[in-house]
């Protein structure tokens, strides 16, 4: 394998300068108006197929344990303590999505619904299961600025 040429690295640089691509905005940097976040957390488009894995599972977003969709009914027990995302892509724009799933107390104050992009404001947050407080630097984000889009593409394509 041949080394990489030094005079390649501006190229290269420059190319995904041109693409958009700046990294994830860190969760502490998000911008929202009212509520919603205009700019992409990834600098990249979410993909519908990945959003609907995080949607499912456990592990991950795993909306559904308290949202209704229709499309996703071939996965069981569906929750009832938030609203039906039936038709979200059409209530919601693409920035007041985005907003709604990184904070959604930034919309809807008082909502139940995790914060699945922040690290910070938390009132006593848990050091894993240590039962020692965790340290603001020690946060990790629920879901990364990528899953986050994934999310939001696939919400969009929810459609009444």
């Amino acid at each position: 394998m041949k080394p990489l040429k030094l005079a390649l690295v501006p190229v290269f640089a420059l190319a995904l300068a041109n693409a958009g691509w700046a990294g994830d905005v860190a969760a502490g940097d998000v911008v929202y108006d009212d509520g919603a976040v205009a700019v992409s957390l990834s600098g990249m488009a979410g993909d519908p197929a990945a959003g609907k894995k995080v949607m499912t599972t456990r592990g991950l977003g795993n909306c559904i344990a308290c949202h209704t969709v229709s499309s996703l009914s071939e996965f069981a027990f569906h929750g009832e303590i938030g609203p039906t995302l039936d038709g979200a892509g059409s209530r919601w724009t693409e920035a007041q999505l985005r907003g709604i799933v990184s904070d959604a107390k930034k919309t809807f104050d008082g909502s139940m619904m995790p914060s699945f992009y922040k690290k910070s404001g938390y009132i006593r947050p848990g050091n894993a299961y240590t039962g020692k407080a965790a340290s603001e630097d020690e946060l990790s984000t629920l879901l990364t600025a990528q899953q986050i889009e994934d999310v939001v593409a696939y919400l969009q394509t929810l459609k009444d």
